[in-house]
């Protein structure tokens, strides 16, 4: 059931970056490696893709919105494990495999077609 629109992704996408990028800061993980810097990159990562994505959010429209939900889908999966995949897990977890559910919930509920009206191209 895709109950979230592109154009509702859009609006999403941004502050989620943002707080994936200060979730170190807010959740208290800023001892450096790769518990700090992994949701920091992809927080970055996910502000160029939006930037980049054909919906109502993005501006270049390099990537279709189906290729965008993949990606989002993917990196919240990496971001949920990536505790246990870099070894600190015994330090910080839950901030991770929360955040990263939660991207992964979003992009399987959010919509790869534009509402009536608007026109998105897939490539």
């Amino acid at each position: 059931m895709k109950i979230i629109s592109t154009k509702m992704h859009g609006v999403l996408d941004y502050p989620w970056g943002i707080l994936l990028i200060a979730s170190p800061w807010l959740f208290g993980f800023t001892t450096g490696g790769a518990a700090m810097y992994i949701p920091i990159v992809l927080g970055i990562a996910l502000l160029v893709g939006s930037v980049m994505t054909d919906y109502e959010g993005g501006l270049l429209r390099v990537f279709s919105m189906r290729t965008h939900v993949v990606l989002d889908m993917l990196t919240g999966l990496f971001l949920a494990a990536s505790p246990w995949l870099f070894g600190f897990d015994e330090v910080v977890y839950k901030p991770h495999l929360i955040l990263g559910l939660i991207q992964f919930l979003l992009a399987m509920l959010t919509s790869t077609q534009p509402g009536p009206g608007k026109t998105i191209v897939n490539y």
